[in-house]
């Protein structure tokens, strides 16, 4: 005699069903969007420390400057009609959106069956986490990049200041960008250019390879570098989180994995760099700056290829005006469902957005480096 349960269908619970609706799994997606965008803010910190605007309806976004007017004494009887030469002159920056940017990923359902963790919740970060780690690459060559530039307002007799490029230590070592009061030096001389600039002090910002952040803090409660640190009564997490907790000359420190550090992002080992490998570092820290010029397939802005960026940039200091992002598509998630996940047995898990970077007001930028010779604009 077969088993007859006592369960009527329609009893039971189905906590993915949307107020009891036929799709058993309405709900689900919301799990995994929220998780892809922790992942991604989290794990990003460019998108908070330069100017971001939405692009619609257009495959570009233009940003206007306008440079300084002079002043003169009035003659008694003359006319007042302007300055004669058309002051202050005018110019643009145009910011196209790159190609789309993509993170996916395909989960079987019968995994999913089997597994006894939360597997769409842990793809989903790390989605998040590659989105996160691209975008702040492509803010940080563009800031680079305005570092090495002039303004775009170039008028005879009004030419704008451009970017600023600090040398930290005074030898030809590349062990030079881990010394806390090298650093410190270097600091104090770009807050320094900003002021005569004309750059404004607020949101002025740093962003550091994590061993030359830590090196800074080691001496926050003594001596040394420590003295010149503000904000010294930050310890333990706080202190050590990297997130803009210290300050020099006005100039809240971030570290990241993701700036042009050495020819390679976050990471450099061996050589004359003075610091020695942890072993077992993984592929992904330290590599090598990819080829992200004009014309690698999908890439719509200059971003600079790694011979151009170079082996010498070893961090940046900089004001929000120095960049500015444009998304036409921020952060999305999207997921397969109903036929597709029929035939396919399982979901394709996607994140994605669209965006493109670069320099804006060059004299927001700051590019520390090593060695006898600073390097080149591109």
């Amino acid at each position: 005699m077969a088993f007859q349960s006592s369960v009527n269908p329609a009893q039971l619970t189905v906590p993915g069903s949307s107020n009891f609706g036929a799709d058993r799994r309405a709900l689900y997606l919301k799990l995994f969007s929220g998780e892809m965008f922790k992942g991604f803010q989290h794990n990003t910190i460019a998108r908070d420390l330069i100017m971001k605007r939405t692009l619609k309806n257009g495959k570009s976004l233009q940003f206007i400057f306008t440079g300084r007017t002079s002043s003169e004494f009035h003659t008694p009887g003359n006319s007042i009609l302007g300055d004669s030469n058309g002051a202050p002159p005018v110019a643009e920056k145009t910011i196209t959106c790159d190609d789309l940017l993509i993170s996916s990923a395909f989960v079987y359902e019968l995994d999913e069956v089997l597994s006894h963790y939360d597997l769409r919740s842990e793809i989903s970060r790390k989605i998040g986490y590659a989105l996160a780690e691209k975008y702040d690459r492509l803010a940080f060559r563009a800031i680079t990049r305005g570092a090495r530039a002039a303004s775009p307002v170039s008028a005879t007799n009004y030419v704008e200041p451009g970017g600023t490029q600090i040398r930290v230590g005074a030898t030809a070592n590349d062990s030079d960008a881990y010394v806390a009061s090298n650093l410190v030096a270097a600091f104090y001389d770009a807050a320094a250019a900003l002021d005569e600039k004309g750059v404004s002090g607020e949101g002025r910002v740093a962003v550091l390879n994590p061993r030359q952040y830590y090196e800074l803090i080691q001496g926050v409660g003594g001596s040394g570098s420590g003295a010149y640190l503000i904000n010294r009564d930050e310890q333990g997490t706080a202190l050590q989180s990297g997130n803009g907790i210290i300050e020099i000359a006005g100039i809240r420190i971030y570290k990241s994995m993701n700036i042009p550090f050495l020819g390679k992002y976050g990471t450099a080992y061996g050589g004359t760099t003075g610091v020695t490998s942890p072993t077992n570092t993984g592929d992904f820290v330290g590599p090598a700056l990819e080829n992200a010029s004009g014309a690698t397939t999908g890439v719509n802005n200059d971003y600079g290829t790694a011979a151009e960026v170079g082996a010498k940039s070893c961090g940046l200091i900089f004001q929000k005006e120095a960049a500015g992002m444009v998304e036409a598509i921020g952060p999305q998630v999207q997921v397969t469902s109903g036929d597709v996940s029929v035939i396919y047995q399982g979901d394709v898990m996607l994140g994605r957005m669209a965006c493109g970077a670069d320099y804006l007001n060059p004299a927001a930028s700051v590019e520390l480096y090593v060695g006898a010779s600073a390097p080149s604009a591109f």
